[in-house]
């Protein structure tokens, strides 16, 4: 699931990803050393915030939290905008 400032902007099963949390897992950990709070970002099954109509983009100030069922949560604020998407 995915938050931004505290509203639900994505909420799906990781059963609809093309490669199960645990094989995106061995696959990394082959090429990097995995450390305890690395985070490995894969994209989202249900869609991002420039398809939505209007687009929903993450900007100064805004809160983004990102849980997974049963392993656990990552919360950041976004202190900056490093480039539009055009």
């Amino acid at each position: 699931m995915t938050r931004i400032n505290g509203e639900i902007m994505e909420d799906t099963s990781t059963a609809d990803m093309i490669f199960s949390p645990a094989q995106v897992a061995a696959y990394v950990r082959r090429t990097f050393t995995l450390l305890p709070g690395d985070v490995i970002a894969t994209g989202t099954p249900s869609g991002v915030g420039h398809a939505r109509r209007p687009p929903r983009l993450m900007g100064p100030g805004d809160v983004v939290s990102v849980a997974i069922d049963g392993l656990g949560s990552v919360t950041n604020p976004i202190t900056s905008r490093s480039q539009e998407i055009t």
